[in-house]
Parts: structure tokens; C-alpha cells; sequence
């Protein structure tokens, strides 16, 4: 207590304590005595708090006690025990990183769904640099399947994969980034039992390399000779296509294109069995089926016999990229887009691709003449029967398109067209310069 209250209660007592006071009076407490209780309260008060700890909180609904900041006689604690020894080599705790939203990760969602995709693979390919209607990927297999796949790399479908039993088939000028080596055999000399075996106990492998290097596409092209042992076994690769193109939810399907073995090929019954096996695999699925006896027919005469082969391919492949390619343009007269592809690509059955050029238009029967003049141009071999689905797709110069003459000819000629199949889609593009009418068509269902 200060003193100048001490003092105060010292007067008061000599002034109200007289003679006459009784002794029970005098006997009475003094502030003296209230002065030492108080300090007894606070120095209990104090030792209470000190053996409960500086962090331990008050219970609820209850005050915190406060020492008083005066009281005369400190409150000695009780030695703390020494601290444990430091560790010199101890490693420092593991600190979490803030994130961009300095730990309040209620909208840490938002970039979750961002359209950036996660980095891929350093294995994946570039794309494709043709212009196509449609996501899609070229996948040889076999000596023959490869040799045609490159005619389609060479083209800037940079998707494209070919899968071989021995690295003696690797086409010249291809990569290892596109070559898929499948171990177990050093080829299969023809065997399609041991082809099937081979591909099937690989086939995890396959779909895990289109997975990594194609990336997503909707449509895959399988390319096959139809006279080999690892071509003709293509087919039992189908599940595990299937389960790649609805992983990466493609729109599309496989495609088969398929070279037949020529007359004196077709000689050897091995190859002849090998054919038929693998047409019978693919009668169900849409495919394109390349006579190569027909190839040598057309080509012969025009290149040399190194020279006969890959000029096919790579003729092949222009014809079918165009197709792709023009379904990706727009027109001003009359598009086939990229909806009208896709719905004659999965047609099921044989598809016949083909091309003509006429120089004269001015002919009457413009139609049977494009019509006829597709397929005997084409690489594949004629077809039988009505059609269920074709395109025609015609490209003029601009001197065509604005001759009424013309105009009323080229309706004729897709009415001509149209009357041979279930659905056709047509489309009419202005080039030039151009030798004459081009004429491009795709007949499926066969």
C-alpha cells in the first residue's frame, strides 16, 4: 500500500482512539492488518498463476487474474530446468510454400479446369503440318504398312507411327521417333499365327507408344500389306485401339487401308491365305482396300522399277489427303465439310477413292464421265453393288464457275452421282491454275 495511504490511516487512528476508547475497540483490525492481508492474497495469487503457467488460458466465462503492478514483496519462481542441447547438425523444418493464394485455398479450384493442358511427354510428336478436316494419325504396320505410312509423313502428317517386327523394314529417311521396334521375333517370315502372337503380347506396348508420341487424335488410319505375316495380323490390334480413342474421348473410329498382293503374288498360297485373313478380319470395319496389281498397271511405263512402289504410296497418299484437305476449306459455291467426312469415313465396308481430270466440259455426259473416270483411275479395284454413302468433289477455275453452261452440267453430273448412292455429299471449289475439271470422289459402303 503507498505510504501516503499508510500515513492516512495512521492519523485516523490517533484521531478517533481516545482514553475513553473500550478495549474491544482497540482490539479492532488496523489498516496495517488490511495492508498485509492484501499482500498475502496478491503473493497466493501470484504463486497460483506461476505453477499453472504464462500460456495457460482462462476458462471460459471467467476473468483473467492480473498481478498487480505494485505489490513490495516479488514473487520468486521456481528455477526453470536447463534447456536440452542444442543439435548441431539438425536439419531445419520442412516450411510449406505459400501458394499464389497465401494459404487460403478456398479458390485454389479455379486453375484446376484451366484450358492449358499439363505438359506431355518429351516423346511426343510434332503435329501435323497437312491441312486436314479432321484429328487424325497414320499407324504402318509391317514392311508394307510402313512403307505407305511414310508416304503420308512425307506429306507433314507428323502423326504417324510404324510398328515392326525388325528394324530391316525401316523405310529410308524415317526416324526412330516414328518407329516402334516390337521385340520377340526378328520378323515372321510370313507366319500371321506368329505375327498375331507377336503383336498381341505387345500390344500393351503399342497402345502405350500412341498414347505418348501420337498424343489425342479422333481417327486412326491402320496401313497394311495384305501378303505379309505382321501386316496381315494388324487386326488384333482393333481392342486395343478402341480402348485409346474413347480414353482420349476421340469423336472418330479406326480405318483400314489395305494393299492387296499383286496376280503373280497372290501365286503363293501363303500370301494368298495371309490376304484373305486379314480382309476377313476388316469386312466389318470401314477400309480401303489398294489393289496393287491395278498400281503397276496405271504406273507402268511412267517410273522405273525402284521407283514403282513409292511413287504409288506417295501418289496414294496426295489422293487421300486431298479428300482430307478440302473438307477443311470453305467454299463459295459448295462445301464438303467435316462432318460429311467423317460420316463417309464410318461407313461400314469397302471404300473406293479415285480421281479424274477432264479437259473438255463441254460435253453432255459430264456425269458419267467424272463417275467412270474416278474409278477407272483408281488405285483400288472396282467396286460391285450400290454404294451407301460418297462424296463428289469437284474443283474448277473461276471461268468455270461462271459459265452457265457449266453449272448446269456439273448439277447434272452429281445428280448422275447421287442416283449410284444412298447419300452423297458434294462439294465444288475454285483453283487455279488447273488442267481441266478435277474430279474427286470416296464411295463407302461396298
Amino acid at each position: 500500500m503507498p505510504s501516503r495511504v499508510k500515513s492516512l490511516g495512521a492519523s485516523m487512528k490517533s484521531k478517533f482512539y481516545t482514553d475513553e476508547t473500550s478495549e474491544e475497540e482497540k482490539n479492532m483490525p488496523t489498516d496495517s492488518f488490511y495492508d498485509q492481508a492484501a499482500k498475502e492474497t496478491l503473493r497466493a495469487a501470484a504463486a497460483r498463476i506461476q505453477s499453472q503457467g504464462p500460456e495457460t488460458p482462462a476458462a471460459e466465462g471467467q476473468p483473467v487474474t492480473q498481478v498487480a503492478s505494485h505489490v513490495e514483496e516479488p514473487v520468486v519462481a521456481e528455477s526453470a530446468s536447463p534447456p536440452p542441447l542444442a543439435q548441431p547438425h539438425a536439419a531445419p523444418a520442412a516450411v510449406a510454400p505459400e501458394s499464389d493464394y497465401g494459404g487460403f485455398d478456398d479458390f485454389d479450384f479455379v486453375e484446376a479446369y484451366d484450358d492449358e493442358p499439363a505438359t506431355g511427354s518429351d516423346l511426343l510428336l510434332p503435329d501435323n503440318t497437312a491441312k486436314s478436316a479432321i484429328r487424325c494419325a497414320f499407324i504402318g504396320v509391317g514392311g508394307a504398312g510402313g512403307k505407305l505410312a511414310k508416304g503420308f509423313l512425307d506429306l507433314g502428317f507428323n502423326k504417324t507411327l510404324l510398328v515392326n517386327t525388325t528394324v530391316k523394314d525401316q523405310p529410308e529417311g524415317v526416324s526412330a521417333d516414328h518407329f516402334l521396334l516390337l521385340p520377340g521375333a526378328d520378323g515372321v517370315g510370313k507366319d500371321i499365327a506368329l505375327g498375331k502372337r507377336v503383336l498381341e503380347n505387345n500390344s500393351a506396348s503399342v497402345e502405350d507408344a500412341i498414347r505418348t508420341r501420337i498424343g489425342s487424335v479422333d481417327w486412326i488410319f491402320v496401313l497394311a500389306g495384305g501378303g505379309g505375316g505382321t501386316g496381315s495380323a494388324c487386326h488384333i490390334l482393333q481392342a486395343s485401339l478402341e480402348r485409346y480413342l474413347q480414353s482420349v474421348g476421340a469423336s472418330g473410329q479406326t480405318v483400314y487401308i489395305v494393299t492387296k498382293p499383286t496376280a503373280q503374288e497372290l501365286l503363293n498360297p501363303t500370301i494368298t491365305d495371309n490376304y484373305e485373313s486379314l480382309m476377313s478380319d476388316v469386312a466389318l470395319h470401314p477400309h480401303i482396300l489398294i489393289d496393287n496389281e491395278k498400281q503397276l498397271h496405271l504406273l507402268r511405263g511412267k517410273v522405273g522399277m525402284l521407283d514403282l512402289y513409292p511413287s504409288a504410296n506417295r501418289n496414294f497418299a496426295k489422293l487421300f489427303t486431298q479428300v482430307l484437305k478440302l473438307a477443311n476449306e470453305n467454299s463459295p459455291i459448295q462445301s464438303f465439310d467435316s462432318k460429311d467426312l467423317e460420316r463417309v469415313l464410318s461407313t461400314t465396308g469397302r471404300m473406293v477413292v479415285g480421281s479424274t481430270v477432264v479437259r473438255d466440259v463441254s460435253n453432255s455426259d459430264l456425269g458419267s464421265i467424272l463417275y467412270q473416270g474416278c474409278l477407272k483411275s483408281s488405285p483400288c479395284p472396282s467396286p460391285a453393288g450400290k454404294a451407301s454413302t460418297g462424296a463428289m468433289l469437284l474443283i474448277v477455275t473461276p471461268a468455270m464457275a461462271s459459265d452457265p453452261s457449266v453449272s448446269r452440267k456439273l448439277e447434272a453430273a452429281f445428280s448422275y452421282v447421287g442416283g449410284r448412292t444412298d447419300t452423297l455429299f458434294s462439294g465444288v471449289y475454285v483453283k487455279q491454275p488447273l488442267p481441266g475439271l478435277i474430279a474427286i470422289s470416296m464411295i463407302g459402303g461396298f
